[in-house]
């Protein structure tokens, strides 16, 4: 068992629950013996300064953060305070009023997967006015919060490459260097404020050298969301640092339609292993909304619970009855629909890191090569797949007590249907609308027309 079994939500990209969803999370976070959960957030808490860059994102505020701090209390779940304060930050550098801040303000950073990132999306390390923005920013989020932890992000600085701002800075010291003692700088203030900080490790474990470096009191956050993540070489390096860190797998819920159940298994199998043999601390299971959350929460319900179940039973509960679990939780005998869905990505062999193939048709408007094992008679069979499990979920998702489970299945499997379909535009208008009406079922209303719109037309 670990210490911390911790479940974090995305709730910047583009959803944020309603407040009876999030009870409804921490109520299944203490039913899969969770016991801290943490919202993801960049731009989606009510701060009263910046009024212009959450005012059409439903943000919560610091009357709702403490009302769910108490909630989670009740429920024996610590509610860790997360704001990331590196990159991820393009909410806030493409405003006018912001962009001075930025690494890159115009944007531009090559991806390390090809391609590039449009808008700005990280702070510039070497500019004095960056602290103070990060310091305005807690002196108002984290009294809202009992945790003495706090998130502070810091992955994927993309724009961190000595192009920018910190040019200068880099061609002297190194990247690795420059993100480090930013880094120490962010964690100054997180301490300021009463908090322990944790961060993402990614960035730092490119600069193995530097690892030992880091302030021991310091948590390392372990993340990787494929089957063969190397979590155990990864882990190693935070343990011989003499670091307290957790290992961070995901439900493999996003960009993807309808899940990717198999990997999120082997994915989280690889997390548990690792995190016992090297002694983390944590074991958090992360919950994205790349893309747009295009995914409804039914989606990540596999993982939630498998995750739950591993880090408190161990391995031992590698082989457990999912489809029975899932029955119980939904309260109508859809696990097996559900489960069905999730694994439809494996059929043709189309296999793409951190995301299904189905996402990335239905997602690509121009210059997408579909995959070759995806030819056009496995595409009619997963139509056809997916039809049926539409029509099973449907037999629940009507009536005068619809059960929500059931319509949210209904959307993934008419998701799956468009991607095999999706050139077909009146398959395409009907999702954008019922899009809407399930967004509506657990979420508000920010972020809902910028997710719609990512679906395409023709």
């Amino acid at each position: 068992m670990f210490a911390v079994r911790a479940y974090l939500l995305d709730i910047s990209r583009d959803k944020v629950p309603t407040m009876g969803t999030l009870k409804l999370l921490v109520d299944l976070l203490a039913k899969f013996n969770y016991n801290q959960l943490q919202l993801y957030t960049e731009h989606t808490f009510a701060y009263s300064q910046h009024k212009a860059v959450w005012e059409n994102a439903s943000p919560l505020t610091p009357g709702e953060i403490r009302s769910l701090d108490a909630y989670c209390a009740m429920n024996g779940i610590e509610l860790v305070p997360n704001q990331n304060s590196f990159g991820h930050l393009e909410r806030w550098l493409t405003r006018p009023d912001y962009n001075g801040l930025a690494e890159l303000p115009q944007g531009g950073a090559p991806l390390p997967w090809g391609g590039f990132k449009k808008d700005p999306t990280t702070l510039c390390p070497t500019d004095p006015k960056t602290l103070e923005f990060l310091d305005g920013l807690y002196g108002e989020l984290l009294p809202n919060f009992e945790s003495k932890l706090f998130n502070i992000g810091c992955d994927e600085t993309f724009d961190l490459l000595g192009r920018g701002r910190s040019a200068a800075a880099v061609a002297a010291q190194g990247e690795g260097r420059v993100y480090l003692e930013f880094l120490k700088k962010v964690a100054d203030l997180a301490r300021k404020h009463g908090k322990r900080p944790m961060f993402w490790g990614d960035v730092i474990l490119k600069h193995p050298e530097l690892v030992p470096e880091l302030p021991k009191d310091l948590i390392a956050l372990d993340w990787g969301y494929e089957g063969n993540h190397p979590f155990m070489d990864e882990a190693a390096k935070f343990k011989a640092a003499g670091l307290d860190f957790y290992v961070c797998p995901g439900t493999s819920a996003w960009n993807s339609l309808a899940g990717r159940v198999e990997n999120m298994r082997e994915n989280m199998i690889a997390a548990e292993k690792a995190g016992r043999l090297c002694g983390a601390k944590g074991f958090m299971v992360t919950d994205w909304g790349d893309g747009g959350h295009w995914q409804p929460l039914a989606a990540s319900l596999p993982g939630l619970v498998y995750g739950g179940a591993l880090a408190y039973e161990g391995v031992a509960a590698a082989k457990m009855d999912l489809e029975s679990a899932l029955n119980g939780i939904m309260g109508v005998p859809l696990g097996g629909t559900l489960l069905r869905l999730g694994t439809l990505y494996l059929r043709g062999g189309a296999l793409r890191a951190n995301a299904s193939e189905f996402f990335r048709i239905l997602a690509n408007d121009h210059g997408y090569s579909r995959h070759p094992g995806l030819t056009e008679p496995i595409l009619a069979e997963i139509s056809s797949i997916a039809e049926g499990c539409r029509h099973t979920a449907a037999a629940y998702a009507g009536g005068a007590y619809p059960n929500v489970w059931a319509q949210e299945i209904v959307h993934m499997a008419n998701l799956v249907d468009a991607a095999c379909n999706r050139r077909d535009e009146r398959r395409l208008r009907f999702l954008r609308e019922e899009h809407d009406d399930v967004w509506k079922l657990r979420n508000r209303l920010g972020g809902m027309a910028d997710s719609r719109e990512k679906i395409p037309r023709f």
